[in-house]
């Protein structure tokens, strides 16, 4: 699975795989990807560093990047408090009545409530990037788009690439005008943030809206087959992100979320606003229910929903409430019904592609004669 993207950055495999654990990200570079680790939990500093070190020891010398949340535009001066003041009463009631109705029990006083979506803040995202580039990253994607051109300006100072994800041929061309080096060409089918079309239209509009730059297949994604389609329409790799959450390398911390992970079909996800203010495909649930239901209060702007809601799912998710249980992830879904270790991933995903070659190899052949 080599392109010439993969031969620039010294990679096997032409698999790109963004993860929010380390121990994933280091396991898809040793096995002939490129691990990129995602930024966004990390609200301090140290713990990012820590993290990067980690990587650095079990990455065998092979490159690997860092993911990042952040606005194109700066928002300097406005602090976390200043924007959970912004949220409505009337939400916090809602989410209150919410958890009851479900029973979640509060957390242990004093006990920290786990991660925050506060990534997007200025000041929290250019500490991780400060962090971020002491480090010897390969690459720097951004899951809002471009990130400010100093940024842009910083990495490729370090010789770092820059990637952005986009939704449409308009947002694919606006980032190439901006600077950025690879184009993450990102369907309806993907999990997490998500545009309005599918994978097999917008790949080729992003190819050729963009060329020469190489673009990168994203959404929908999760066998060798696939990944030869992403090529055929003119990708340079592939960008793979929920096919990781159920290797043994993840770490969940949630046996239950595991088991639903393996038991959803391809159609248990939903495309909604629940978790960060934006649309993002995620397992369904009666927590995206309720947040959906036209009879309820709606959702917030983000970043005023990740907020409002941080709290409420970092309960949800340690008491393992049943209903309300999900998480970000794609269509493919549907594949993931088996826990492996990322090496065996990478096994299906290299024999897959192999035959779809052959495949159309012999097609080939035949029209030839």
């Amino acid at each position: 699975m080599e392109t010439e993207l993969s031969q620039q950055l010294g990679i096997e495999h032409a698999i790109f795989g963004f993860t929010p654990f380390p121990a994933v990200a280091a396991a898809i570079t040793r096995a002939g990807g490129f691990g990129v680790l995602g930024a966004v939990r990390y609200t301090a500093p140290a713990d990012l560093a820590r993290d990067l070190d980690w990587m650095q020891e079990h990455t065998d010398g092979k490159p690997y990047g860092l993911d990042v949340v952040m606005p194109a535009k700066k928002v300097e001066g406005v602090s976390e408090a200043d924007v959970e003041a912004m949220i409505p009463p009337g939400h916090r009631q809602f989410v209150r009545e919410a958890l009851a109705k479900h029973g979640v029990p509060a957390l242990a006083e004093g006990e920290p409530s786990g991660w925050r979506i506060t990534g997007w803040m200025e000041e929290v995202a250019r500490n991780q990037l400060d962090v971020a580039f002491d480090y010897p990253i390969r690459l720097l994607a951004n899951a809002l788009g471009s990130p400010p051109a100093d940024v842009v300006a910083r990495a490729h100072d370090r010789g770092v690439r820059v990637a952005a994800l986009a939704g449409s041929a308009r947002h694919a061309r606006h980032h190439a005008d901006a600077g950025i080096d690879i184009v993450v060409a990102q369907g309806y089918e993907a999990g997490g943030h998500t545009g309005e079309i599918a994978s097999m239209v917008l790949v080729p509009d992003v190819v050729d809206a963009v060329g020469p730059l190489p673009v990168l297949a994203a959404g929908g994604i999760g066998s060798g087959e696939q990944i030869a389609a992403g090529l055929a329409l003119g990708a340079q790799g592939v960008w793979l992100g929920s096919l990781w959450l159920t290797t043994e390398e993840a770490d969940l911390h949630s046996r239950a979320l595991t088991a639903k992970l393996l038991a959803a079909g391809s159609g248990d996800t939903v495309r909604s606003r629940a978790l960060t203010g934006k649309p993002a495909r995620q397992l369904r649930t009666e927590w995206t229910d309720a947040w959906d239901d036209p009879a309820g209060p709606g959702t917030l702007p983000m970043p005023l929903q990740g907020l409002l809601v941080a709290d409420a799912l970092s309960r949800i998710q340690k008491y393992e409430t049943p209903a309300l249980l999900g998480t970000p992830v794609g269509q493919i879904v549907g594949r993931m019904n088996t826990e492996r270790p990322v090496q065996a991933v990478f096994d299906d995903l290299t024999r897959g592609f192999e035959r779809a070659v052959d495949r159309i190899n012999r097609i080939a052949g035949r029209s030839a004669s």
